[in-house]
Order: C-alpha cells, then structure tokens, then sequence
C-alpha cells in the first residue's frame, strides 16, 4: 500500500516519462522476429495507421526502409538511453522544488536530451542499411562479417581509456555540476542544457551503443544489458571501478573474436 501510495504522488511529469519509456520498450518488444504483430500496444493501431505499425513490426534487421529502421533506432535511443539519464533528470527535477525550474522546463530538458539520441539514430540506421544490402546481417541484427565484429569491440575497448570518454563520464557522474556550469533558466533554456547533457551522454556510450552490431539490434537481451551497464558507468560511487575493468573486457573480445575466426 506504501509502495502504491508513492507511486500516486509522482508528478505528472515522471509519469509521463516512464510511460513513454515502456511505451517504447513495448513497440520494441512488438518488432522482435518471433512476436506477432498482435502484441503491439494498444491504441499503437490509431497514432500512425495499422499499415505504418504493421510495416514497422515487420521489418527484420535486414529487412525495410530507411526510415522504419531509424524509427527502429530512436525507439532504442528512447528506451535505452532515458532510463541512464534519470539521475541528472532528477538532480534538474529537484530544482523545481525550489523554484528554479518547473514541469514545463523538466520537459523541454528531457526533449532536448531524447533530440541528440535521435540525431545519432541517423547514422546509426544509415550503417544497418548498408551492412543490410551488404547480407551482412541476421535476423536479430547481428553483424556477419567477423572483422566489423572485432572492430567495433577493439573501438569500444579503447575507447573506454580515452581522455574525452572520462570527460564526458564526469559531467554525466556530478549533474549538479553540470547544471550550475550550464545553468540556463526558462524552457529554452533548459532544452539547450538537455542537448547538451545529450551530447556528454553520446561521448559517454556511442561507442558501446554501436556494438549493437554485435550483440544484436534486435535483442531485447542486448539492449536491456546495455543500458543497464551504461546506466551503472554513469553512478560516481559505482561506475569508475566499471569503466576501464570492462575496456579490457572488450579488448579481449575483440582479440578473442578475430583470432578464432583464423
């Protein structure tokens, strides 16, 4: 009863936020190759049309357009990347207590946020395509060709030593320094600090996040390790024993995989 009641004086705003998060880990669990197309969410049918879902739930890794599979991305972006960021969203929450900000800047924070995550589905869906029309990959997205594989893992292992990746850890482990170093007020304000929280948080994990072709965009599995690892790289008390720990794993993934390929 503790538990519910808490959960009843969340502010509107958080429960939006949650909502969309499940909500895209929902039409992300729809776009699995095993699920049928009956397990989209409901109401999902009335926002774009059955034809656009249907299209969407359909496509494979290899499979669709451009643009169903960008979508694809920025729903991964939205569920994966979100749920690491909510310490900062709530250090910025936390301010509207005292009357520095309101739910109308909490909004335009997250959105600002959500829009670099989305901009780096582009590229992201532009490499699919072109591993796709190479046959490059399965049905749960994974990369066929062993030395994109050990590339893409030996990248992600270096780059976890790198003097911009800590950079970048730094601002996304002490938001409220971020937050009096780039305090802006009003809505405008805190959508430009969302971009660029956004953009620390893609120095933090574009490598990691490209490993998807690894690991498989289409797995659900993946995706929920993913995030939870970036979301524990991102905690000060926890995440500097994580960082170079799994840059050594990686880099023996790497070497693992293009040796056992010879």
């Amino acid at each position: 009863m503790r538990q519910v009641l808490q959960i009843a004086r969340l502010p509107w705003r958080w429960i939006a936020f949650f909502v969309i998060i499940m909500m895209a880990w929902a039409i992300l669990y729809a776009m699995q190759p095993a699920s049928q197309f009956t397990l989209a969410p409901p109401g999902a049918l009335e926002i774009f049309g059955a034809d656009y879902w249907a299209a969407l739930c359909r496509a494979g890794a290899a499979e669709g357009s451009f643009l169903e599979i960008f979508a694809m991305w920025a729903l991964m972006a939205a569920a994966m990347m979100a749920p690491t960021a909510v310490p900062a969203f709530r250090t910025f929450d936390d301010l509207t207590h005292s009357g520095a900000a309101d739910g109308l800047s909490f909004a335009a924070l997250v959105l600002g946020y959500l829009l670099v995550w989305i901009g780096f589905a582009l590229p992201a869906a532009a490499l699919q395509m072109l591993l796709a029309d190479a046959g490059g990959l399965d049905a749960q997205g994974r990369s066929l060709f062993v030395g994109i594989n050990a590339l893409l893992l030996a990248l992600a292992g270096l780059y976890q030593f790198s003097a911009f990746k800590q950079a970048c850890l730094n601002k996304c482990r002490t938001p409220m320094m971020f937050f009096m170093a780039h305090w802006r007020s009003g809505a405008t304000g805190a959508l430009s600090m969302g971009i660029k929280l956004g953009l620390f948080c893609l120095g933090c994990c574009w490598a990691l996040m490209l490993l998807a072709f690894v690991g498989g965009i289409m797995s659900l599995l993946w995706m929920g390790g993913a995030m939870l690892l970036m979301s524990l790289e991102k905690l000060p008390a926890l995440g500097r024993y994580l960082t170079r720990p799994l840059g050594y794993l990686l880099l023996t993934a790497a070497g693992w995989t293009a040796f056992g390929a010879l």
